[in-house]
């Protein structure tokens, strides 16, 4: 049997600082020129002579491309909760050309992923986390940095009439931050039958 949380009240206070609500195209951007103002985001002088990963050619040559690579790692810690550099590696893989051959997929080099980790750490913005899960998360800091980047959300996204299903053994310290008083009178506990119904 699983248990479901369906949330109706709670949608609102939650998910409107959603990371899930802003668009990517415009909040990396965006997240990256906020990073250019924080000391410890340096871009280390190696990082204009190095590829990504093996299936690349050529380095990066967009100028900027230090910042946009770390907001979108800050990003997926932001949706993913918490990950390691082996994740991320797969994250940031490509296929590799192999000329006549069939393509493969190949990771991404863990080198610049694992500086950028640690300028996160030395910013407060990253946490290392080790038992059950380890890698790295966010922290509280890192949230609220997260949160204050704004951007116009697109015109089709509505979250007025949304229903969430999460299930306990992967979304339970999701909620842990929220008052149990509130999560009695807006969350509905849904029971799921061995056939599903």
């Amino acid at each position: 049997m699983t248990i479901y949380f369906r949330k109706k009240g709670l949608i609102k206070k939650i998910m409107a600082k959603q990371i899930y609500a802003k668009d990517p195209s415009k909040y990396i951007p965006a997240l990256a020129s906020a990073l250019k103002d924080l000391p410890e985001f340096e871009v280390p002088e190696w990082a204009e002579y190095v590829k990504t990963g093996i299936s690349r050619k050529r380095p990066p040559m967009d100028d900027g491309f230090w910042f946009v690579r770390a907001a979108s790692v800050l990003r997926q810690l932001y949706i993913q909760g918490v990950v390691g550099v082996g994740k991320l590696r797969t994250r940031y893989g490509s296929r590799k050309e192999r000329g006549g051959r069939p393509e493969h997929f190949k990771k991404a080099g863990g080198k610049i992923i694992r500086v950028i980790l640690q300028q996160a750490e030395l910013a407060g913005l990253v946490e290392i986390i080790s038992g059950a899960q380890h890698g790295r998360r966010l922290t509280i800091k890192g949230k609220e940095f997260l949160d204050s980047i704004e951007v116009e959300n697109p015109e089709e996204l509505n979250f007025d009439n949304v229903t969430v299903d999460v299930n306990l053994s992967t979304g339970q310290e999701y909620y842990d931050n929220v008052e149990e008083e509130t999560l009695e009178e807006n969350v509905e506990v849904i029971e799921e039958d061995k056939d599903g119904k």
